[in-house]
């Protein structure tokens, strides 16, 4: 009888370690899949500007969610409202520290004077 029982945590052991494996290795030719996509799209320059753009965004964000599915497995867990909240709450501050430094460096960039002489205190010597 306890020899049955090590026999069968032994075979979940080992479906569990399969199954892993199949989802890392899974995971690693989509991940691969999305990523030789945009390159080629963009080596043979395929679409327009606009478009490309939008198509590597496209295959950016299926990129992120191969990540999240098959490598840290969130969706896998039985109760996974802890794991996915704090996955949030982190895309969500770094949705704000890229958008804030991109309002940053837009409004520098617009609020910055040209390099003349007149705008200019270099090489100025009071007299």
């Amino acid at each position: 009888m306890n020899m049955k029982k090590s026999f069968e945590v032994v075979d979940i052991e080992f479906e569990s370690s399969r199954n892993a494996l199949l989802s890392y290795v899974t995971g690693f030719f989509l991940s691969l899949f999305l990523t030789i996509i945009p390159y080629v799209m963009v080596t043979e320059q395929m679409f327009g500007r606009s478009s490309l753009m939008f198509g590597i965004t496209f295959f950016a964000i299926a990129q992120l969610f191969t990540q999240v599915i098959f490598f840290l497995h969130l969706p896998a867990k039985e109760k996974p409202y802890w794991n996915i909240i704090v996955f949030v709450y982190t895309l969500l501050i770094v949705a704000f520290l890229v958008i804030g430094s991109m309002w940053i460096m837009y409004h520098l960039n617009m609020n910055m004077m040209g390099v003349s002489p007149f705008h200019s205190n270099e090489g100025f010597i009071p007299q």
